[in-house]
């Protein structure tokens, strides 16, 4: 999102962005109103992918955003995708590859379980953070939503479980995809589990992410995400964030 200009006087500190008139991504996927067809949800999941690998890869230091969710992905009047909120993000040299964090900062719910733990973190949170906007966008639905009966299970524990039992299609079917759409719909979901694993080594890096996504990568098989427990306590913290707050 392009910076326009700031302020900086005594009772007044902002920083003034372009106006994107159609809002961010959470509007079109958790309210009934679903306006975005999977062509473009999928185009819209590669330019995402494209755009966060073009921080952690192509700038001359890397920056490591942070804050990867819905909320933070916006729709232009065109419906191009503009990557928004730079507040939290950190510029990391190529030679120092980890960064220690002040703290878990990062929106409960899509924080890599690292981010919970007093140890250095790498660009590589933001892959998990993907994973976790890839599940909600397969889904049209928050990984987590304490408001909905049939929401209680985390989405992400759910697709795991029915890919573990051999049912990809019964959870395509459960999502509403069309048969059209179906290949596309797999490797959305194989890439959105290689996203979340518990383990940064065995994430993909976001150019190889593009590549499964558009086709053109070899998908290995996920192993199980939640080897460490069904619910990672980093999972179960967000759990209880987000039923205070609601509260």
């Amino acid at each position: 999102v392009q910076l326009c200009g700031f302020c900086f006087d005594r009772d007044l500190r902002a920083l003034v962005y372009e106006y994107i008139g159609n809002g961010s991504l959470d509007n079109y996927l958790f309210h009934e109103n679903k306006t975005l067809g999977y062509e473009k949800l999928h185009e819209i999941a590669v330019g995402t992918a494209r755009g966060i690998a073009y921080l952690h890869e192509d700038c001359k230091q890397r920056i490591i955003h942070y804050d990867i969710k819905t909320g933070n992905i916006l729709l232009d009047n065109k419906r191009i995708l503009k990557l928004l909120i730079f507040g939290l993000a950190k510029l990391c040299s190529r030679e120092n590859t980890h960064i220690t964090m002040t703290g878990g900062r990062v929106t409960p719910g899509y924080a890599a379980p690292e981010i919970w733990m007093p140890f250095p973190v790498t660009h590589k949170c933001d892959v998990y953070s993907y994973g976790v906007l890839l599940f909600e966008i397969i889904g049209r639905r928050r990984n987590l939503d304490i408001n909905l009966r049939e929401s209680q299970e985390w989405f992400s524990v759910w697709v795991w479980k029915k890919i573990d039992a051999g049912e990809l299609g019964e959870l395509i079917k459960a999502c509403g995809i069309k048969k059209r759409h179906e290949e596309m719909a797999k490797r959305m979901v194989k890439v959105a589990l290689l996203c979340v694993q518990y383990m940064p080594v065995s994430r993909p890096i976001m150019s190889y992410v593009v590549k499964m996504l558009e086709g053109s990568a070899k998908i290995s098989k996920p192993s199980n995400p939640f080897q460490y427990g069904t619910f990672p306590a980093h999972l179960v913290h967000a759990s209880r964030t987000n039923a205070s707050t609601s509260v």
